[in-house]
């Protein structure tokens, strides 16, 4: 849900910055002059040297669509307001040195920066914006000579501040939204594991605990924010809901499943995958449902994906299943030792599990033994 505001957020952010700016400086710089002070000798940019600034802008589009279809819409509004402040100051030095007293810089579209500021809900980027803004126009009056800079720089602090107490407010109330939906989503997930206990008592906590153990495993890899880890941690308590369809003769059977019935065990992860599809906090990682037992081999079910076809979040998931249905007791066997699981898993590198992710197991595998020994319902 974020993400998606976020990529919003910078969209409608970067047009309004690009009609401002190319719009701003046609009126300055053209319709002013011609129209408005009656100098049409004055009329154009004030050196060659302003194309600059339209061509990064230019530049940047693509840079920008490529951030974005990497899923780092975070990093789009750093890039975006770094490469402008740095060109327009260069810019401006280039054009005004030795004729300070022409200096007419400055854009309304800075202001537009400030005030825009609370939109993104974010302390790095408000400090970047303001504290670049001020540093351009500090670093443009010491290089020109000119002081006259210290008139807009006095009206950036006092947008700062402004903008400061808009975003602390503004955060206090996404908090206590996105902390009321929290609550409200993780009492259904639960919910809806119970009833899926109900049907098989000997799954109990088995959700819970595959969850806790694939936390611990993708955090080790990093690059998941708090936002995608909490999707994952749902999704992971949700692997199993397709279950609930299945009959409970075949899901409680203590003999060896016939191949009709094995099937209808095989159906789990869509069907699963199906019911949440729309379902906002988990949908982002529904692969986590549909794919938990598709194998590195391409052995898995229910689209026999292989390798790095399998989306990373649904083989780490694969990983922590695999291994709390080893240490956990089921209708037809008792649980293994957490010694002889670990063991398992490593004898399933290259073929049932991912290569990679068998050396993070290695590496978090006493954190989960830890887990292990103190978690209150595990079935031995």
């Amino acid at each position: 849900m974020i993400p998606k505001q976020e990529q919003r957020t910078v969209k409608w952010f970067l047009i309004c910055f690009y009609f401002i700016l190319i719009g701003y400086d046609f009126f300055y710089y053209y319709l002013l002059p011609e129209f408005v002070t009656d100098k049409p000798s004055e009329v154009g940019l004030p050196s060659v040297f302003w194309y600059f600034n339209y061509v990064v802008l230019l530049i940047l589009i693509p840079i920008m669509y490529y951030l974005s279809k990497m899923n780092k819409q975070s990093m789009i509004k750093f890039v975006f307001i770094t490469c402008y402040l740095v060109t327009a100051f260069t810019v401006d030095i280039f054009t005004y040195f030795g004729r300070g007293d022409e200096y007419s810089s400055g854009n309304v579209v800075e202001i537009f920066l400030m005030l825009t500021l609370p939109l993104f809900l974010s302390k790095r980027y408000f400090w970047l914006v303001s504290f670049g803004i001020i540093i351009k126009y500090t670093l443009t009056s010491i290089i020109l000579g000119i002081s006259i800079l210290i008139v807009p720089i006095i009206l950036i602090v006092i947008l700062s501040i402004v903008s400061f107490l808009l975003l602390v407010r503004f955060q206090g109330y996404v908090k206590a939204i996105s902390t009321s939906y929290d609550n409200q989503l993780q009492g259904i997930v639960k919910g809806v594991i119970a009833t899926l206990e109900l049907k098989d008592p000997y799954t109990r906590g088995h959700s819970e605990r595959v969850a806790s153990y694939a936390l611990l495993l993708v955090q080790e890899l990093e690059g998941l924010s708090k936002e995608e880890q909490k999707s994952f941690y749902y999704a992971c308590l949700l692997h199993d809901i397709g279950k609930v369809h299945i009959p409970d003769q075949i899901l409680m059977k203590p003999e060896k499943l016939t191949n009709e019935e094995f099937e209808i065990i095989k159906s789990h992860p869509s069907v699963g995958a199906e019911a949440v599809q729309n379902v906002e906090g988990i949908k982002e990682s529904i692969c986590v449902i549909r794919s938990h037992h598709e194998r590195w081999d391409g052995k898995g079910y229910p689209d026999q994906l292989k390798g790095n076809e399998i989306p990373i979040l649904a083989r780490v998931a694969s990983v922590a299943d695999a291994f709390d249905a080893m240490t956990s007791s089921r209708s037809y066997r008792a649980a293994m030792p957490v010694e002889v699981a670990y063991q398992r898993i490593i004898e399933g590198n290259g073929s049932q599990f991912d290569p990679t992710l068998v050396e993070v197991f290695k590496k978090v595998f006493p954190a989960w033994v830890e887990f292990h020994n103190r978690y209150p319902w595990t079935n031995k």
